[in-house]
């Protein structure tokens, strides 16, 4: 009899196992393919590993502009991926290490519910007291004819490229498509990106992807916004086909197709319905202690549906096993912090100003250029971006901050704790951000709120 049973091996079901087992409880993990998840193998990690790459390469054809000049430069994709292979099979080694230290026991095999406190592996059963599904998420297939063949790779598969694509065709505009378009237009690659919406980066504050989408244009990306893909064909020379806002249809050739419309949670298969666990196609229904309806049956991660994102998964993960085993414990889903890894960085956490209006809440707002910060001019010759700041009106609560420009990833878990903590402005200008550093640009913002 375990004190946990944890379903899926991503960043939420490792880390809580670990947690667990830190705690003194008896653990099993059970992974039906390699522990790490979507986010170490195929999703976050070998991501950022080829933007990395293709940042450089952008970075040494101008570095000219920095004094420095390079004689050539040619971007070699087996090596890319190479390198990205040894990122991840270190990272790898690091999670099994950690799991071992907290004394988890990882089983390798399909898991399926079939009682409160039992989960089946093929012939072989086992019981906890507590069961936590973390089993994460799989691209979205939309129902376009043709996404299915061959030559649609998504953001899965894409990892495998082993040549660099002539032109390539990105459907979706969330953070996954974007990320991928800045990487393949920095290496070289001709992009277009198909978004349903009006607008990219869907659930940014809009005036941070109207900015984003504007620099992304003037890079050589190519948009179409409104536009719904209606058909693939499936022969290697074949074309993307769409509609646009206006009715009008038209065709693209592309070498690659990348299918980027989203992720949907790993519900099926689990044994859900049997044990009577609340959920749907958009996924597992939790508190914001990562209960679900059911006692001793908890959920994190992308099969909530909640919050997409590695660093939510892991929260909700250790949140749930905090609360199982008698720490109180809850997620402040307002104060989540989020990252559009494109170059420029995007970075947000709290509401956006169009939330804000939508519930009637009377606010305060500033915007300042990232450029107030001289170690951003330092490092961005030529480069522009904002920090939006929005707090209340009457007490002056920091509700939300949003940035777009290099180097904010870094600082929004600075505003995070803010939101968190409902600061004040006038107690968040009290605090001494070092010089220089583009974060900065986050205290001129909190300044113009004063």
């Amino acid at each position: 009899m375990y004190d946990l049973i944890v379903i899926g091996a991503g960043p939420g079901g490792y880390e809580a196992a670990g947690h667990a087992g830190r705690m003194g409880k008896k653990v099993a993990l059970v992974e039906k393919e390699r522990v790490g998840g979507t986010c170490l193998h195929v999703g976050c990690i070998p991501a950022k590993t080829f933007l990395r790459s293709s940042k450089l390469y952008r970075e040494c054809g101008e570095s000219q502009n920095y004094g420095v000049r390079v004689g050539s430069r040619e971007f070699d994709m087996p090596a890319v991926v190479a390198r990205k292979d040894r990122v991840v099979g270190t990272l790898a080694k690091g999670v099994a290490t950690m799991l071992k230290r907290a004394g988890v026991e990882t089983i390798s095999g399909q898991a399926r519910l079939v009682a409160r406190n039992t989960v089946e592996l093929g012939e072989r059963r086992l019981e906890a007291a507590n069961i936590l599904l973390a089993t994460g998420s799989r691209p979205a297939v939309p129902p376009i004819s043709g996404i299915g063949s061959a030559r649609v790779l998504d953001s899965n598969t894409v990892f495998g490229l082993a040549t660099i694509p002539r032109r390539v065709a990105i459907v979706g505009g969330g953070y996954i498509g974007l990320e991928f378009a800045c990487f393949f237009n920095e290496i070289g690659s001709q992009v277009a990106v198909y978004e349903m919406l009006p607008h990219i980066a869907s659930g940014c504050d809009r005036d941070i992807s109207s900015r984003l989408l504007q620099i992304l244009k003037r890079k050589g990306i190519e948009f179409h916004l409104s536009a719904k893909v209606t058909a693939i064909d499936e022969d290697a020379e074949g074309a993307l086909h769409y509609t646009e806002a206006d009715g009008s249809q038209g065709a693209d050739a592309a070498d690659c197709i990348l299918n980027a419309a989203g992720r949907a949670p790993n519900v099926a298969g689990l044994g859900l319905e049997e044990v009577g666990v609340d959920f749907s196609a958009k996924g597992i229904r939790t508190s914001d202690r990562g209960q679900t309806n059911v006692a001793g049956i908890w959920a994190c991660g992308d099969v909530t549906g909640r919050r997409m994102l590695a660093h939510v998964a892991t929260r909700e993960g250790i949140a749930a096993v905090n609360n199982m085993f008698g720490r109180k414990d809850r997620i402040r889903y307002n104060a989540i912090p989020a990252v559009i890894y494109t170059h420029p960085e995007v970075a947000t956490v709290g509401q956006t100003e169009e939330e804000l209006q939508a519930a009637g809440v009377d606010y305060k707002k500033s915007i300042v250029p990232m450029a107030v910060a001289g170690r951003f001019l330092v490092e961005n010759e030529g480069g522009s971006g904002i920090v939006k700041a929005l707090a209340g009106a009457r007490h002056g609560e920091i509700l939300g901050v949003h940035a777009i420009g290099d180097s904010s990833s870094e600082f929004i878990v600075a505003a995070a704790v803010m939101v968190a903590t409902e600061m004040c402005v006038a107690d968040a200008a009290g605090i001494v951000f070092p010089h220089p550093t583009v974060s900065e640009a986050l205290r001129e913002a909190i300044l113009a709120m004063g």
